[in-house]
């Protein structure tokens, strides 16, 4: 019988991406909600997908009707942009935990099977070289540095997760996406700064503004994972086999792609000159250096890198990263402009 899998947060960046993935290569039927279809208007047609416009704090009974339903259950929702984390923290933990609180209980009591996106945001301002799983500490600063509130709402949604599955049995998996790029990652054509994460962000710096502010200088460094990476991961885990993911936290990341983000924006803005639709803008832009907080406000504060270690994805998933950096920017970019 077909494996039937629920996504919360169906049009999101990677929840699109992996309805695609699984409806051109697997034979599982796909269950979605979300506010909106743009990004997977050109799937409603497929039999295997059945979609609906929810609200995951409104639909209570729509969703706990497929959960019972369902085999496998993604809960994607979730606030993942650090200018809401310090301008809105309330509704951060209102959506990150409290919401998907209720749909982990729902997943508990009909005992089913939960994959879980927790972050990269829990290791903080660790200082670890690489971050494991098991054995990192989670690290952050104080509280009135209020774009925390993210990290702690999911560290504190890992800890729940994990203890139903100590106390109850739950089957789980949570994995930590490291900056996860490419197509429809968020709009581009939104004008307005800090609304966007950083490729998506820059690009519409591009369009709109012609200036590229960089937080800090662009100093701190991050690992880039191309979405089609990240989804051939959450396909082995959703697969299972032999229950090699059941009861792990994965790390899902590219170490090889450690960049600073100033280089990212000069790698962005280099390749935006070689696509004639942006060319004459992109080489007019202006890389700027700018404080946190004049950015973002008193309230935030940044890690100077993070590395995660794969090798439990490499181990009990088979699964290694495949796309350069460079060609990730080059497959954003065609989507864009080519």
């Amino acid at each position: 019988m077909a494996l039937k899998v629920l996504i919360l947060g169906v049009n999101g960046f990677i929840g699109n991406h992996l309805t695609e993935s699984i409806l051109e290569n697997e034979d599982w039927e796909v269950f979605g909600m979300d506010l909106g279809d743009d990004k997977i208007k050109g799937l409603l047609q497929n039999p295997r997908f059945h979609f609906v416009e929810g609200d995951i704090t409104i639909n209570y009974e729509w969703i706990s009707y497929h959960i019972r339903k369902c085999d496998v259950v993604l809960p994607l929702v979730a606030i993942a942009t650090p200018a809401t984390y310090v301008t809105h923290p309330l509704r951060v933990f209102e959506l990150d935990f409290e919401a998907n609180l209720h749909i982990i209980r729902k997943v508990v009591q009909y005992k089913k099977r939960l994959i879980f996106p927790s972050t990269s945001e829990v290791y903080g301002m660790c200082q670890d070289k690489a971050f494991n799983e098991e054995t990192s500490s989670l690290v952050v600063g104080p509280i009135n540095k209020q774009r925390w509130i993210y990290s702690c709402s999911k560290q504190l949604i890992d800890r729940v997760v994990y203890a139903y599955g100590a106390q109850e049995e739950l089957s789980y998996t949570l994995f930590r996406p490291f900056n996860f790029i490419g197509p429809k990652l968020d709009t581009i054509n939104e004008q307005k700064e800090g609304s966007s994460r950083s490729i998506a962000q820059f690009i519409s710096d591009i369009l709109y503004r012609g200036e590229i502010k960089l937080v800090n200088g662009g100093t701190q460094h991050r690992c880039f994972t191309y979405i089609s990476d990240g989804i051939d991961a959450l396909v082995r885990i959703i697969r299972n086999q032999d229950g090699c993911a059941s009861q792990r936290i994965f790390n899902i990341g590219n170490p090889t792609n450690d960049v600073s983000v100033k280089e990212l924006a000069e790698r962005v803005v280099a390749l935006a000159q070689n696509y004639p639709k942006i060319a004459d803008l992109a080489k007019k832009v202006k890389i700027t250096p700018v404080s946190a907080e004049d950015y973002y406000g008193p309230s935030y504060q940044d890690a100077s890198f993070r590395v995660p270690s794969i090798e439990n994805a490499q181990k009990y998933l088979g699964w290694t990263p495949k796309v350069s950096l460079e060609e990730a920017l080059r497959r954003t970019l065609d989507f864009y402009f080519a």
